[in-house]
């Protein structure tokens, strides 16, 4: 692979890594000789305040927290067309893989939480949640400690409302706390700490502790802390365990009482940590500054070599979002924007929604491999009914499906999503929006289909109709 020499400081070699937003590639300071990872985003994909935002609390997240057990930023660069942010190089990778391929021993599973655990008290007492803690944002160095990584879902003290709590949702399913899914109000702190706990018996076991198939059903589980220990494990790991998967915050353990535990504090040794109070210095002027040539670089702290391929539905949703509270992206305001969530593939949930279309005589335009646009067969009272549906991929068993009024009378597009798109699509969503999710799923009635349509039940000839291809998924 050709090498490249970047600003005369760093020489680039292989890539790391491949997320949704950037690449991560590996390289050696000409200066010092030691090897950096450097994440790159384009400028167009951050376009949106939104994303850029998101870009902006990371490192001043990462510049705010300096410690052992967290990747550490080197310096944030910018051209024209790229942000370049200079990482700590963790040659280990990511936990994940080691537990992929089977439980640890205790005493390998506690160094690990000891030290997740001394990183996120640091992180609480610089005023900052993660939101996103998993085994995929921890990373292992040579010598095999831990590094947490990918504040990109974090949260500063600013973000705060009135009544002390933050209210965006967040976070990866399997590892959310139940009063985030919920909707309301929470402690940033308090699901960390769900989250550890999620992770250590991930680490003790080798399997999630909450698992289905079934975004509802999970969520279920979720909310009435519904898991099962296996034989092996330790009395004083299941105590522990058990005191923070606790559904109700205010009745789960803090930081201070895991530290205690007798079973986590076996070898334990504390890491110190500096707070960089200056954590919105100049960053955010460098970042907004694109149009000039020359690079700007300042000191800070990093992100991970392996950002996520997917979205996961919260990060999608809460890029979407225009505020905090999520809730209104699911509410079809005036049935002008609606959304659900389905289990088949971008591919079945295309043909389904164009079959519809054709049977309608709607005219159909591909926009691109995950957007359709349809426009009704007649003029309507305002305007001709144009309504667009985006497919988005956002974890490997999850879609999003969002339908959008481009133009059309409001009560003609009702009429056509009630009548039309609702009953022809039942088979293929998994809920509506969240507030389905949420209340139902305690309800003895809730009945969210658990099975979309295969492949096969749509045929090949109508599939060559409407001209589905065969990577269309991919794509999303």
């Amino acid at each position: 692979m050709e090498k490249k020499i970047l600003f005369g400081k760093y020489e680039t070699g292989k890539q790391l890594g491949k997320g949704t937003f950037a690449k991560v590639f590996h390289a050696t300071n000409l200066a010092t000789g030691k090897n950096v990872a450097i994440k790159v985003i384009k400028k167009e994909i951050v376009k949106s305040q939104e994303m850029m935002e998101q870009i902006k609390r990371e490192i001043s997240v990462m510049r705010l927290v300096h410690h052992p057990n967290i990747v550490e930023l080197k310096e944030v660069m910018a051209t024209k067309t790229k942000i370049f942010i200079v990482m700590e190089y963790v040659k280990g990778g990511e936990l994940f893989a080691k537990v992929a391929k089977g439980r640890l021993i205790e005493d390998v599973a506690r160094k690990y939480f000891q030290q997740l655990i001394s990183a996120v008290e640091f992180c609480h007492s610089c005023g900052v949640s993660h939101r996103d803690l998993k085994p995929e944002n921890l990373l292992l160095d040579e010598n095999e400690n831990l590094k947490v990584t990918d504040f990109g879902l974090s949260a500063l003290p600013e973000q705060l409302l009135n009544d002390g709590l933050l209210y965006t949702q967040c976070g990866t399913p399997a590892y959310i706390a139940p009063e985030i899914i919920r909707n309301k109000g929470y402690n940033g702190g308090k699901v960390d700490i769900w989250s550890c706990g999620v992770i250590l018996y991930v680490l003790l076991t080798g399997c999630l502790p909450f698992q289905d198939a079934n975004l509802v059903n999970l969520y279920r589980k979720i909310f009435k802390a519904e898991y099962r220990f296996p034989p092996w494990l330790s009395t004083e790991a299941k105590r522990l365990i058990s005191r923070i998967l606790v559904p109700n915050p205010q009745k789960r353990i803090s930081i201070t009482g895991i530290m205690k535990d007798p079973w986590f504090r076996k070898g334990f040794e504390m890491s110190n940590g500096i707070s960089s109070i200056d954590h919105e210095h100049d960053t955010f002027s460098m970042l907004d500054k694109f149009g000039r040539d020359e690079y700007l670089k300042h000191g800070g702290m990093i992100k991970s070599p392996s950002s996520p391929a997917l979205l996961n539905a919260f990060e999608l949703i809460s890029s979407m979002s225009a505020g905090a509270n999520l809730s209104s992206l699911f509410e079809n305001k005036k049935k002008t924007e609606s959304i659900f969530t389905s289990r088949c593939s971008a591919t079945i949930i295309m043909a389904k929604i164009q079959l519809l279309a054709n049977k309608l005589n709607f005219k159909v335009v591909r926009v691109n491999g995950s957007t359709l646009r349809l426009q009704g067969p007649s003029n309507g009272r305002k305007a001709r009914l144009l309504v667009t549906i985006e497919v988005f991929k956002v974890a490997p068993e999850v879609a999003v499906v969002k339908f959008s009024k481009i133009s059309g009378d409001s009560q003609e597009y009702t009429k056509f999503f009630e009548e039309e798109v609702r009953p022809n699509l039942k088979d293929i969503v998994l809920t509506w929006h969240v507030e389905e999710v949420l209340s139902g799923c305690d309800k003895e009635e809730c009945k969210i289909p658990m099975k979309c349509a295969s492949s096969k039940d749509l045929s090949q000839s109508k599939l060559e109709e409407i001209d589905i291809t065969a990577n269309l998924s991919s794509s999303v």
